[in-house]
């Protein structure tokens, strides 16, 4: 995949899969570490230029953080104008979605859907590049 040029990244939309997927990889490319990244995209699909890393995430997210989680994704969201958040799950394994990953899916879009932000997609970095989630392997 082609690096995204940055002076145009606020420009393009980010309205199919494909391109989100070319997005992360450009941004977070393969896993180097652990973290979980929030993107925030505005009502049109482009993407704010706030990106937050999450490194001190636990493994498995838990259920008494939900509503700490929430706060984070309305909040972030409401501060840059975004209506929708793409999640990416870094972590230095392979391209098989974990029990972990399913979980920080599954946490992130019942936060997402709490805070009234729609879950735009869910990407793992992995140690050989960047895959999109199907909604299906999460729900």
């Amino acid at each position: 995949m082609d690096p995204i040029d940055q002076r145009h990244a606020g420009l393009e939309p980010l309205s199919t899969d494909e391109l989100i997927e070319r997005r992360v990889a450009s941004l977070v490319g393969r896993a180097q570490g652990r973290q979980v990244w929030l993107l925030f995209l505005h009502a049109d699909d482009v993407q704010s230029p706030l990106i937050m890393p999450v490194s001190d995430a636990p493994l498995i997210p838990d259920a008494a953080d939900l509503d700490d989680w929430r706060r984070v994704i309305r909040e972030a969201s409401a501060a840059v104008g975004a209506s929708a958040v793409v999640v990416v799950l870094e972590r230095y394994a392979g391209d098989r979605l974990t029990d972990a990953d399913r979980a920080w899916a599954r946490f992130t879009a019942n936060g997402c859907r709490d805070a009234s932000v729609e879950l735009r997609a869910v990407v793992l970095s992995h140690r050989r590049g960047v895959t999109l989630v199907d909604p299906g392997e999460y729900a």
